[in-house]
């Protein structure tokens, strides 16, 4: 038995001990909710060709239906904010869940434009309430370590989750209806929200902070580490300091952390605005050059995979290297990558190996914003934080495509179009070094600060 003192700090508790199957627990949880809250977002895209056929309704009029459930997500991530910290996250975790998982059974009884707006809307509410808790989970278990490279490895549940909702459109709407979409993305919320509820804690850094009772504390770390003796009257502290008069959205805008939300919020919205333009017309763009419908939605993939490959390559690099270099490094290869796809001239190989990079490089870059803003906040204004950004960010997720709708109209040409992408996809970049470098000398002005 290994004994522990009095004043045991939660952080270097869990960076001394083995990853252990309780924090594998947590890992397969969080990955399966932001995979089944992707697979929520994005099931109306897969049925409305078929909705489109039974309510003999033109395509352009669901276009307002897909954008109010966008700014859904965003509204979501905004109103959870605070609500995380004057509740607790796994309470709004488990609500939004239930939410959208009503919600999405509620849009089977749709049967107009408006009626599938209302829900879409609601269901866009609980999904973009629901990530930000899981990364702010996930992080406050994870060892330093390997933080962000476990914090990256939930957000590819959402890469996953949106794959996984195509594939099962494909397989059940031609023989159950578009129905059945909506009855799988309701009942799987459902059922992990009550697992949820009974196996999984609160964050740790959040019950330290929040004063929660030592034995509760202490019967969670010894799931982590059942050896470790602790003590009944432990104290528990947090690595970081702690302002005692504020928490969530004042923590957020504090002087301290303010400039550093700015510009996490502007790195978050521009590469959003990118990646959803991207998403919304890169299969019209390359059958533009030449490519087939087959062909060009096979290309639009390596967007998704290669977003994959670098959510788990940059998240190794940034436990190694300073974090906010590798995300900017991750949208500047992005950038180049989507640049490179414009200079092309009908030699599809190209055209595909250049998607690929701008996805590993824009898609991994966004995955991993989970990871910086996890890194950035203090346990008092951490998950605030996380959703703050999500939902400030989502909203360039609905002016992406519609400027790009601008841009197909007025006829600009493809290498201008992907240009202005990566304009968008290096302004992120931008504004992730300009933040490094007022981190660096926040650190320098307070070790000054000390020192005299």
């Amino acid at each position: 038995m290994t004994s522990v003192s009095r004043t045991l700090d939660v952080q270097q508790f869990i960076n001394e001990h083995r990853f252990s199957r309780y924090q594998w627990k947590i890992l397969v949880t969080c990955f399966l909710l932001i995979a089944i809250d992707a697979y929520d977002g994005l099931a109306i895209g897969f049925v409305v060709p078929v909705l489109v056929r039974e309510w003999g309704v033109n395509k352009a009029a669901f276009g307002p239906v897909l954008s109010v459930g966008v700014l859904g997500l965003a509204l979501g991530a905004l109103l959870a904010g605070p609500l995380y910290h004057r509740t607790s996250p796994k309470t709004v975790i488990i609500g939004s869940m239930l939410l959208f998982g009503v919600c999405s059974l509620g849009t089977m009884t749709a049967n107009s434009l408006v009626s599938l707006g209302v829900w879409r809307f609601f269901t866009g509410i609980g999904v973009g309430a629901a990530v930000p808790g899981a990364a702010t989970l996930m992080y406050e278990y994870a060892p330093r370590r390997m933080s962000a490279f476990l914090v990256n490895a939930i957000a590819v549940g959402a890469l996953i989750g949106a794959s996984a909702c195509g594939l099962t459109a494909a397989a059940m709407v031609p023989t159950h209806g578009w129905t059945s979409v909506f009855l799988i993305g309701g009942v799987l919320p459902i059922v992990l929200a009550v697992f949820m509820l009974a196996a999984m804690p609160q964050p740790l850094h959040f019950m330290v902070q929040k004063g929660y009772p030592g034995h509760r504390i202490a019967a969670v770390l010894r799931r982590i580490a059942p050896n470790a003796a602790i003590d009944d009257d432990t104290r528990f502290v947090l690595p970081e300091a702690q302002d005692a008069g504020k928490q969530g959205v004042a923590v957020v805008l504090s002087k301290q952390f303010r400039t550093g939300s700015v510009l996490l919020w502007a790195a978050y919205f521009f590469g959003t605005f990118a990646y959803y333009l991207l998403v919304g017309w890169l299969p019209t763009l390359v059958q533009d050059m030449g490519a087939s419908l087959r062909n060009s939605q096979l290309i639009t993939v390596l967007l998704t995979v290669g977003g994959i490959v670098g959510t788990f390559l940059f998240g190794w690099l940034m436990d190694r290297f300073d974090k906010y270099t590798v995300v900017a490094l991750a949208y500047a290869l992005g950038g180049i990558g989507i640049w490179l796809v414009g200079q092309q001239r009908g030699d599809l190989a190209w055209v595909a190996v250049c998607v690929f990079a701008g996805g590993i490089g824009l898609s991994g870059a966004l995955m991993s914003m989970g990871s910086l803003a996890a890194a950035f906040y203090p346990a008092s204004g951490r998950s605030t934080g996380i959703s703050w950004m999500h939902g400030i960010g989502r909203f360039g997720g609905i002016v992406g495509p519609m400027v790009g709708a601008y841009m197909l109209r007025d006829g600009f040409s493809l290498p201008a179009v992907f240009t202005v992408v990566m304009v968008f996809v290096l302004l992120s970049s931008v504004a992730l070094i300009i933040n490094s470098a007022a981190a660096r000398r926040s650190a320098a002005n307070g070790m000054q600060t000390e020192s005299a």
